[in-house]
């Protein structure tokens, strides 16, 4: 449940980003958006990982 929660998220966050870089506002505030939702992403990953 939460991998589904958390990949959404990451979409939402990548639409930012996206949305920042066309508007022109600095580098750093996309960037910092971009690197969210990659975290998001492993984070989502490692959750539908099999428990060891």
């Amino acid at each position: 449940m939460w991998s589904v929660l958390l990949f959404g998220l990451a979409g939402l966050l990548v639409g930012g980003a996206v949305s920042f870089r066309r508007q022109g506002l600095p580098n750093w505030t996309w960037i910092a958006f971009g690197a969210l939702a990659a975290a998001a992403l492993v984070a989502a990953y490692l959750l539908t990982l099999p428990a060891a």
